[in-house]
């Protein structure tokens, strides 16, 4: 259908061509838009670029650059966009950026504190120049000192990566295994002692023995000065004092001992029998006060004759060891009838000075000069130097040397108070008053045993001397190993009842019912 011509004219031309004309006045720039209605133009409240905060640059925030003369698929000359009264219209031109322009990395105020997440401190191995792996570098933290948590783990992971690391910590397991065993089996063995003598005895025996005598020295305390004893020294009514008489046989009674403390108290150096045999006096016991200074401390003193009693030499379970003894190192059930007293040895034999000996069985050296006690097959023995007063016989079944003699043919020798600790023993710190032990002989026959607390070697050979004793040497010294017991049969003849002859004595009474670790000495009836 055909339209008349001049309205498609005016539907072709809408207006007519030149500048369009305006209300507001020519406009040099065509389809610039009017200024808005809410204030000033917005271009006024941009800021000026500054540096991204965050991390690095991104992408142009525009998209790809623009064409020189506008977008790809429209012609070249000015676009025709319509107009507006909120944006103004961008002259066709060349791309320019925005106000917040890209551009290098730069920290921003926020700085990380002590507190945020830090990366692993440890870089990983690199190799060296030679092949070999290289150190890690240490990084700090950002407050100054060495990073904590990540970085301790980290370094114990590392130095368990190392083998020689992992050797030395292998060594020290097996080590510490080894000492548990060792400590353990010393403990756990039955040989009468307490756990610390068992644990002391277990320190010298392996080259611990400095260590041993300065904890002793610590713990050491002196012996206190006067006083009166703790318990009565008075000969107890019911101890027998009339004795049968068979025809031969003299008992001996021996003499009323004087104090070396002065003014003695009721009882004391008075014999009192412990033992008989056949009715006869076998056995007596008396206490004295070695000392007039330290007064409260009392020595034990038995005489035993020998005509009435036998001696026979046990091994002990670790001195001196296992060995063909033909003997126990304990008195065990069926072989306790008769028995009327007991009595500790002398030093661990690889610090007595001598050798130990029993039927046909040695250990460590018989030494010529060295004080002995031998024990021969009839139930004797006899007490002198090795190699001068006595020597190896057929008839000899027991030998135990220690140290040297401290009465030697009645006389007691100057050296018992030269070099002290060197020639007498090592002591509880060092100290000089400590329990001590001696056995001697006396000229008609007799045994004489004595021991006590706060002994000195003088005291102990005196008090020896004082009992009748010509030959004499010192035994065992320290609270745990000296010990005299006496056993009384009662009711029970084949298990008799021992007990201590000083109430203060630390052994238990019992000890040599069990196995014990040292060697000691039995006495039988005969």
């Amino acid at each position: 259908m055909l339209r008349p011509a001049s309205r498609r004219d005016s539907q072709q031309n809408p207006s007519p061509p030149g500048p369009h004309p305006s209300s507001y006045g020519s406009d040099p720039a065509p389809y610039r838009p009017d200024p808005g209605p809410y204030g000033p133009d917005p271009a006024a409240y941009e800021y000026p670029p500054g540096p991204a905060p965050y991390g690095p640059p991104g992408p142009a925030p525009y998209g790809p650059p623009r064409p020189p003369n506008g977008p790809p698929g429209r012609p070249n000359g000015p676009s025709p966009e319509p107009d507006t009264q909120v944006f103004r219209r961008i002259p066709p031109g060349p791309y320019q950026e925005g106000p917040y322009q890209p551009g290098p990395y730069q920290e921003g105020p926020y700085q990380p504190g002590p507190y945020d997440y830090q990366p692993d401190p440890y870089e990983p191995d690199t190799d060296d120049a030679n092949g070999g792996r290289g150190r890690r570098r240490h990084r700090r933290s950002n407050s100054g000192g060495p990073a904590q948590g990540p970085r301790r783990r980290g370094r114990i992971r590392r130095l368990l990566r190392r083998r020689t690391v992992r050797v030395i910590l292998a060594l020290v397991a097996v080590f510490c295994c080894w000492l548990a065993f060792s400590v353990g089996q010393a403990l756990a063995a039955p040989n009468g002692g307490s756990l610390s003598s068992k644990l002391a005895e277990w320190a010298r025996d392996h080259y611990l023995g400095p260590v041993v005598t300065f904890g002793e020295w610590l713990s050491y305390q002196p012996p206190k000065v006067g006083g009166k004893p703790g318990f009565s020294l008075a000969v107890p009514r019911t101890a027998p004092t009339k004795y049968k008489h068979v025809k031969g046989f003299q008992p001996i009674v021996p003499q009323r001992l004087t104090s070396p403390a002065g003014t003695p108290l009721a009882g004391e150096g008075q014999w009192r029998v412990l033992e008989t045999v056949k009715g006869q006096p076998a056995m007596f016991g008396t206490f004295l006060r070695p000392s007039s200074v330290y007064t409260s401390y009392v020595a034990g003193i038995v005489s035993m004759d020998q005509r009435l009693v036998s001696f026979q030499l046990r091994p002990g379970a670790e001195d001196p060891g296992p060995g063909n003894w033909k003997a126990q190192p304990w008195i065990p059930p069926g072989t306790r009838t008769g028995l009327i007293g007991t009595f500790n040895g002398g030093f661990k034999i690889n610090t007595s000075g001598g050798g130990f000996y029993l039927n046909g069985v040695t250990r460590g050296t018989l030494t010529k000069g060295a004080a002995s006690v031998v024990y021969y097959r009839n139930g004797t023995i006899k007490i002198g130097v090795w190699g001068r007063d006595v020597k190896m016989t057929s008839s000899v079944v027991g030998v135990r040397q220690n140290l040297k003699l401290i009465v030697d043919q009645g006389q007691v020798p100057a050296s018992v108070n030269q070099d002290v600790e060197a020639n007498w023993g090592a002591t509880l710190g060092g100290g000089y008053y400590v329990w001590r032990s001696g056995l001697g002989l006396t000229k008609d026959g007799r045994i004489i045993f004595v021991y006590g607390p706060a002994l000195n070697v003088k005291e102990l050979a005196d008090l020896l001397h004082e009992a009748g004793a010509v030959e004499a040497l010192q035994l065992d010294i320290n609270p745990e190993w000296t010990s005299f017991e006496y056993y009384k049969a009662g009711r029970h003849p084949s298990d008799p009842t021992p007990t201590d002859v000083l109430p203060t004595q630390v052994a238990s009474a019992d000890r040599y019912y069990a196995v014990f670790s040292r060697d000691f000495t039995a006495v039988y009836a005969r």
